[in-house]
């Protein structure tokens, strides 16, 4: 086995961290969130064209750079490192994947060069916040999480080919392919901009209970950000209040909006089943990297303070207590690195192909976003404090790290049920002695354990 990074890999990470440390410093990524679309769209366009970000992990065929998900997790590393407000998680990491696994010649070539391209965003819409498990992260993702016919979820009926022809409220005829959603969904990465979502819907009621994905056009290429354009008709999407503003997230209420079934026939639940694990991988590792950037620019903020503040004559990074922390700090860090490079070298199925992408198993990554998750709360926490009364400051940074390391967690978490699958995933967990989070089954009394 070689996980050494190649030359054109560390090139990707030299340049794109160029860039960032010249367009997205503190001040840049506050007024960036505040903006409607909740990042600098200029500087997103700059990323796609110059860098191809979008991109990255898409084959040339498409208008993709031919790299893969470790070249993505890597650059997803550098974006962390400056908290960086963009739909790239959202667009790359997690539709883009789908669209590749799922979806026809036709969609393929309509949609993929143009996301490449950074001409069009997309996302992905689980309804009831289940987004970790969708992408099996948490648990298999064989439920019925996007509804199972009843309230609350997503769902998706057949309409006769003559009305889904029918016009729009703009004259034009809708890319509809027979089907309607009705339902709603919640904390959306990106959903108020994103031209392109990828909803996932229960159809076939009770009886021939089934989840598949299908694809709505939001908006046009080039529609103006946010509320991209005039929309379909039924949809209306809202940009919520969030804990983290760099990662502005949304609420999608769908009503008959027309749809197309992301793929070709009827729709295949298993081959959906396997496309959105192998996505998790993917958006897990993505997400594991950027963690760790995140915390490896707050630790050395951190670490640059407590040399130059003083305090009883000295710097107060010269007391061993502060030390011990700082140590503990970097020792997890590390640990956390090795872990996301790890995930990202096998999410690539040990190699830069794309068609490596989604090898790994899910409760390996998983784990690795476990790990990444725990280092940059702690490395976040514990630069509020170092920095004292400064920490907790608007003005200061460190509450952007802070946020992100908490929002984090509940986006495709928590740790402690990433850590649970990993565990189901190898086999800790003898048949029926318990739940995946450790808890002993319903009825079932916990076994003696020897020690």
């Amino acid at each position: 086995m070689d996980a050494a990074f190649t030359e054109e890999q560390h090139e990707i990470r030299r340049t794109l961290r160029e860039l960032l440390l010249k367009r997205c410093g503190p001040d840049e990524v506050k007024a960036a969130v505040r903006t409607p679309p909740g990042y600098d769209t200029e500087l997103w366009q700059r990323l796609a064209g110059r860098l191809g970000l979008p991109g990255l992990a898409l084959p040339t065929a498409y208008g993709g750079v031919g790299c893969g998900p470790t070249e993505l997790a890597l650059a997803c590393e550098e974006t962390g490192r400056v908290v960086l407000p963009s739909p790239l998680v959202a667009t790359a990491a997690l539709a883009a994947p789908l669209l590749l696994a799922l979806g026809s010649e036709r969609q393929r070539t309509a949609l993929l060069p143009a996301l490449a391209a950074g001409e069009l965003t997309a996302t992905l819409a689980v309804p009831g916040g289940q987004l970790a498990t969708a992408l099996a992260l948490t648990g298999p993702n064989d439920g019925d999480w996007a509804g199972g016919g009843r309230a609350g979820g997503i769902q998706a009926r057949r309409v006769p080919e003559d009305a889904a022809a029918a016009p729009s409220r703009n004259g034009e005829r809708p890319a509809g392919g027979g089907w309607r959603l009705y339902g709603e969904a919640g904390q959306v990465l990106n959903g108020h901009t994103a031209e392109v979502l990828v909803v996932a819907a229960h159809t076939g009621g009770f009886a021939q209970s089934r989840t598949l994905l299908f694809l709505v056009r939001a908006a046009d290429a080039g529609a103006a950000r946010p509320g991209a354009g005039p929309g379909v008709p039924g949809l209306l999407r809202t940009r919520q209040t969030a804990l983290d503003e760099t990662r502005p997230q949304a609420r999608l209420e769908l009503r008959d909006v027309p749809a197309e079934l992301l793929g070709e026939g009827d729709g295949d639940p298993a081959a959906v089943t396997r496309a959105l694990a192998a996505t998790g991988v993917v958006a897990a590792a993505a997400l594991a990297a950027e963690a760790v950037g995140a915390a490896d620019t707050a630790l050395a903020r951190t670490v640059a303070h407590v040399q130059q503040r003083v305090q009883f004559g000295r710097p107060i990074g010269s007391f061993q207590a502060v030390q011990h922390r700082l140590a503990d700090l970097y020792v997890a860090l590390q640990a956390a690195r090795s872990a996301a490079y790890y995930a990202a070298w096998s999410a690539g199925g040990g190699r830069s192909a794309p068609e490596g992408a989604g090898a790994a198993e899910p409760g390996v990554v998983a784990l690795a976003l476990a790990q990444a998750l725990e280092a940059l709360r702690a490395v976040a926490a514990e630069a509020v404090q170092l920095h004292g009364g400064i920490g907790f400051t608007w003005e200061h940074e460190a509450h952007l790290y802070f946020k992100r390391a908490a929002c984090d967690e509940l986006l495709l978490g928590p740790v402690h049920r990433l850590r649970a699958r990993a565990a189901e995933e190898a086999g800790l967990f003898p048949d029926g002695a318990g739940e995946p989070g450790g808890a002993p089954a319903p009825g079932r009394a916990p076994e003696a354990v020897e020690v």
